[in-house]
């Protein structure tokens, strides 16, 4: 009997309830790096919001490094001020979720316009390590 792989659900459109009673649609994708894992999600319709673990963006990943590090794979792709991001990020230490955030946005692109997949393969972000 031949037994199948089952491929792990990484990213798919799904539409969440938010607080005002709107459905709002989002692309979540996850991404590992080490022992780091983040749970990313892209709202379609935003302004350049980025919030992780339920705090801004620049309060967890205070370092400029590590802010440049994030924000590469969205101006790469020219949607920095586009796309609204959220990530729940656990394991690991700072640099390691740092990349698995990076991993999970560049991920989400890739469902918003598999057209971005050529430009960043090129910097090779869609590598997750052990």
């Amino acid at each position: 009997m031949v037994e199948e792989k089952k491929q792990p659900k990484t990213a798919e459109v799904e539409v969440e309830e938010t607080g005002s009673k709107k459905k709002q649609e989002y692309l979540y994708a996850v991404g590992r790096r080490k022992s780091a894992v983040a749970q990313v999600r892209v709202y379609k319709k935003g302004n350049g919001k980025f919030l992780v673990n339920e705090k801004e963006l620049t309060k967890y990943f205070p370092s400029a490094e590590l802010l440049e590090k994030i924000k590469s794979p969205l101006v790469l792709a020219g949607q920095i001020e586009k796309l609204d991001i959220t990530a729940k990020v656990s394991g690991g230490g700072i640099s390691g979720q740092a990349d698995a955030v990076r991993h999970g946005i560049s991920r989400a692109l890739l469902l918003l316009n598999p057209n971005f997949r050529k430009p960043l393969k090129k910097e090779t972000w869609f590598k997750e390590s052990a």
